[in-house]
This record gives C-alpha cells, structure tokens and sequence, in this order.
C-alpha cells in the first residue's frame, strides 16, 4: 500500500510541468491585463482625439442653437463642424445643415397658409431684424396653432429682442408649461439677455431655487 501511494506522487517532471503550466497561465493573465482599453465613446464617436472633441462640442453647441429653432446661426457652427476630423460627426452636422437650410427656405413667405409657415416666415424676419413683420406673422401662428411651445418661445424672444418685457415673461411661461425643456433652453439663450436682471425671469428659469415649479 506504501508503494501505491508513493506511485501516485507526483514525479518531479510532472511538478515542474505544473510550475511552468501555472507561470503560463500567469503570463497569459499578465497578457490580458495589458490588453489596451477601448477608447472612450459617445454615440460611436472616438474621444481620445482632442480635436475630435472640440468638434464635438461645436457639434453640441450647433444642436442646441438647432433646437432653439436658430437656423441661420445653427447652419454656421454646423459648417464647422463639418471641418473637423470625425466623418462620422461630419455627417451628422451635413444631415442637419440640410435640415436647416430646409427650414430657413421662405417658400410660403408670400402666401403662408400654415402655422409652420407662418412660424417660418417670422424665424426669417427676425433674423434679418425686421420685427413688425416677424411679430404679425408669429401672431398668426400662435392663432393657428396655440398649443405649439416653439412658436410660443419665439415669440417670448422676438418679445426680448424688441424690450417687451410683460409679454415675453408672459409668452416663455407658455412654452414652459407647453414644454419644459423650454426652461433650460432659456437659461442660455442671449436673445433673453434684456430679461437676465428681471426677478420674474430668474424665478421662472430657476424655480429649485426657491422650491416652486413654475
């Protein structure tokens, strides 16, 4: 029985096959860990170059100007974009250039029939500063379509750009209770700076301050 059991006992070559299988083991373990990190995304867009990240945030700042229906403006900063080194960011900023070349067309500036059109017609007017036309056709909108929160903010804008202080308090309360996001628009939106120093503004854009939800 001593015999068997010592038969059993793992020759020297077995254990040294044990050591060098464990140190391979190791090793491939060491391998692993040194495999380099995938570099950070968003969107399937690569971060690690710094240059692709300032034309990420000239892509983001292009969208939010997007997004506060500022075309004109939108376009330009998407023109940029356009410049940068990711393809896959360039493409997003040419799809929305089209977007907005779209959306600045004066096709109905003759004969508006819409709220869109209309909507459209006084975005255009108030790029180019010409506010009576711009308030008559945004008016129009408003009348045929009250319950749409971007015609309302243009008009708290085109309120702003023309120092009418009460109705463009009254009109961005609107859009905000239209649309909330409307509120954070606001908040860095320049075409509001004549409101920046008015209590009722900064009550309304910050309500978290003193615990409302205006």
């Amino acid at each position: 029985m001593r015999f068997m059991a010592k038969a059993h006992k793992p020759t020297s070559r077995s254990s040294s096959h044990s050591k060098s299988a464990g140190r391979g083991q190791s090793k491939s373990h060491k391998k692993k860990a040194l495999v380099t990190p995938h570099p950070h995304q968003r969107g399937g867009v690569e971060l690690v170059d710094p240059l692709v990240q300032a034309q990420l945030k000239l892509y983001d700042e292009a969208l939010s100007l997007f997004h506060q229906q500022k075309f004109a403006r939108a376009k330009q900063e998407l023109e940029k974009v356009l410049e940068g080194p990711s393809k896959e960011l360039a493409d997003r900023a040419r799809m929305h250039v089209k977007i907005a070349e779209q959306r600045m067309k004066p096709s109905a500036e003759l004969n508006p029939r819409t709220a869109e059109e209309h909507y459209q017609r006084g975005v255009a007017m108030m790029n180019i500063g010409r506010w009576d036309d711009a308030r008559e056709s945004l008016i129009k909108a408003r009348k045929a379509a009250p319950k749409a929160d971007h015609i309302h903010y243009a008009l708290a804008a085109l309120d702003c750009l023309t120092g009418e202080a009460d109705s463009a308090m009254a009109n961005l309360k609107v859009a905000i209770q239209l649309r909330a996001e409307n509120r954070y628009h606001a908040r860095n939106d320049e075409d509001f700076a004549f409101l920046q120093e008015d209590p009722r503004f900064t009550e309304l854009l910050y309500p978290e301050k003193d615990g409302t939800a205006g």
